[in-house]
């Protein structure tokens, strides 16, 4: 495995962490969440993913027994939550959003699904347009100080609000955020290479990325149509389902028909070859995989190597390809 700072921060993370959303807690149990975190931790990934909304909590909860059966040791790995959206289906005005309350009471009901004493990584899920900015640093630097977080970052925020509140955090001398958790792949970087991109060298920001395979989109199981039992198959995922799929005009799609030649010709699978692309860039922190069984999540695993094999010129005629279509 591959460590890589995360930002400008001593904390080392995997190249490769591994991720509970869509999967824990609906088509992931305890049994086959242990199962997964033991190989995912054999293989040396030291980061597991979480968040407050993820199957209504559920998926913090499987991911906390397993932890706990396999009796890891705390100091050799990390987890993280988000808050935001809130775990019930129809939350509360204070159920919600990164108001200092729903922040801290987030934080606490966190702790006990994963079983955990603190999270390493905790993140404001998306921005909260109800709640001053100063409050949410002030927050989150008043969890750190408790001992309850470690780290606490953003996801899918715009630069300028990140701006602002590592500005905020610096002029107040608080803790400010340290990692952005945003989409990126083949069909999803423009924010993480462009957008971000002041933000690395200014704030030291690390990124911990989501979706390398663009909700499967990349993997090429979709060419055929939507499988049942697949991500974008499940009944509640319809809006997930019409932006993979519908977005574009169908580009994503006829770029995504590249993948299965390109990796034939590379000697590895499109999955592989998705996810080693993601690696490429030195901003990113670590790929966030997702998967429902051992075999799929050996297989993502096999794109470290792939990374580490494919030189430069190889890399270039992939871009050139992939990009024509």
């Amino acid at each position: 495995m591959e460590y890589r700072r995360l930002g400008s921060s001593g904390l080392k993370l995997s190249a490769l962490s591994f991720g509970a959303w869509v999967t824990f807690g609906r088509q992931v149990d305890t049994a086959a969440a242990r199962e997964m975190l033991a190989e995912a931790h054999a293989n040396g990934v030291n980061f597991f993913d979480n968040a407050e909304v993820y199957a209504h909590g559920a998926a913090e909860q499987v991911m906390g027994e397993a932890l706990h059966a396999l009796a890891l040791p705390r100091d050799g790995y990390c987890v993280s939550s988000k808050a935001y959206f809130g775990r019930l289906p129809d939350p509360a005005p204070t159920q919600r959003g990164l108001s200092r309350k729903h922040l801290t009471e987030a934080c606490q009901q966190a702790l006990r699904r994963l079983r955990v004493e603190y999270l390493d990584l905790f993140f404001c899920h998306r921005p909260d347009q109800d709640t001053p900015v100063e409050e949410v640093v002030i927050s989150m630097d008043s969890l750190i100080r408790q001992g309850k977080v470690l780290y606490w970052g953003t996801s899918e925020w715009p630069a300028a609000a990140i701006t602002a509140a590592a500005a905020f955090a610096r002029a107040e001398h608080l803790i400010g955020p340290q990692m952005e958790q945003p989409q990126y792949n083949l069909l999803h970087r423009e924010r993480v290479e462009q957008e971000y991109a002041p933000l690395y060298a200014q704030i030291g920001l690390g990124t911990t990325t989501w979706s390398p395979l663009a909700s499967g989109l990349l993997t090429g199981k979709y060419a055929g149509g939507v499988p049942e039992q697949s991500r974008l198959g499940q009944n509640d995922y319809e809006w997930l389902r019409e932006s993979v799929l519908g977005a574009d005009n169908g580009r994503n799609a006829r770029r995504a028909a590249r993948l299965p030649a390109l990796a034939a010709e590379l000697g590895c699978t499109p999955a592989q070859l998705a996810i080693a692309w993601c690696l490429r860039n030195p901003q990113v922190s670590t790929v966030i995989l997702g998967a429902s069984r051992v075999a799929q999540l050996r297989e993502n695993l096999g794109a470290l190597d792939v990374h580490q094999r494919l030189d430069d010129a190889a890399w270039r005629h992939f871009e050139a390809v992939f990009a024509a279509a």
